[in-house]
């Protein structure tokens, strides 16, 4: 996983959203979910994932400081299957948590 920009994210928050990922991937059943990468900051870093086929489609959307009236980013991913998203964040959980 890489982003083309950069992002200052601690360990911590990385490591808590692999896990949620993790855990909504393992229940997810074709079901879309979002989480929030930066929940504790003003301007979280918000993942929505929509299910395509046998993976997930991904909408990222950050908003500078928090206000919805200011521009925003906004980026979508192509799908990815759903075993490959667990062996993605599961290594970057595993990764993070030893």
């Amino acid at each position: 996983m890489a982003a083309d920009f950069t992002a200052y994210l601690s360990d911590a928050e990385v490591a808590d959203f692999a896990g949620q990922m993790l855990s909504r991937l393992d229940a997810a059943s074709g079901v879309g979910f979002s989480a929030v990468v930066t929940p504790g900051r003003n301007n979280p870093l918000a993942l929505k994932a929509e299910p395509v086929g046998d993976g997930f489609a991904f909408f990222v959307r950050l908003t500078p400081n928090g206000d919805d009236t200011v521009c925003h980013l906004q980026m979508e991913l192509n799908p990815i299957a759903t075993p490959d998203l667990r062996e993605m964040f599961g290594a970057l959980h595993a990764a993070l948590v030893t």
